[in-house]
């Protein structure tokens, strides 16, 4: 049922989606813009950088900079914020090497390319994956199901043989609409996301098996 697995990595693999909220925050209090975590979340939250960048600059008119220039400011707030902290699901990674000993694994991200391969370097998982798809890469963004599509034409495979595991509410509509099966990755103490689209709902990916989806899966569709 399942040939390969697709992962998302902010908020799946690492734990940045959270550090990115804070980032965007600080950088918009230097600009003398106040904007509250919940509005935050809507504008940053597994959304990628270019329309993070196009909705901040819409909301905002006041804010000039170009796209490289707003996005190297925010990067110097991440980049601080990330040193403090081990930003690894190690759950998460674990399980992305685990199944690619029998399944190809690719990412699909929002993010840069140049935070992708960070964070691949981090995890030390270049030999498990077949290749990623960074935000630059497709277009438009999550919740748009572009970037599986092209994930799943990449692998050369039918989109409902592939299987997604995000944690927003953007990744798990864009893995829904391309047709693929999908858990969602519920951490607790993370913001509150929609999850309900998605096939399986797991607070960590320790606990998730093939088998154990494929009960699942059966018995939802029965």
């Amino acid at each position: 049922m399942i040939e390969a697995f697709l992962f998302d990595m902010d908020g799946t693999l690492l734990d940045t989606e959270v550090l990115w909220l804070e980032a965007v925050q600080s950088f918009l209090q230097e600009q003398s813009i106040s904007l509250s975590t919940e509005d935050t979340l809507a504008v940053v939250y597994g959304i990628a950088w270019n329309d993070i960048y196009l909705e901040l600059r819409q909301r905002y008119p006041q804010l000039q900079q170009s796209k490289q220039a707003m996005s190297e400011a925010i990067c110097g707030h991440f980049f601080r914020l990330r040193e403090q902290r081990d930003i690894r699901i190690h759950s998460s990674v674990e399980l992305l090497k685990q199944l690619s000993a029998t399944h190809p694994i690719a990412i699909v991200s929002g993010s840069d390319s140049k935070f992708i391969e960070y964070g691949i370097d981090l995890m030390d998982i270049r030999a498990q994956i077949k290749f990623y798809l960074g935000g630059e890469h497709y277009s438009p963004g999550k919740p748009d199901p572009a970037c599986y599509l092209m994930a799943a034409q990449r692998l050369k495979l039918a989109p409902d043989a592939c299987l997604v595991f995000e944690d927003s509410t953007a990744g798990i509509r864009s893995a829904k609409a391309a047709g693929m099966h999908c858990v969602a990755l519920a951490r607790s103490g993370r913001p509150i996301q929609e999850v309900e689209l998605a096939d399986m709902i797991l607070d960590d990916l320790a606990d998730f098996s093939i088998d154990t989806y494929r009960d699942e899966f059966q018995r939802k569709t029965a």
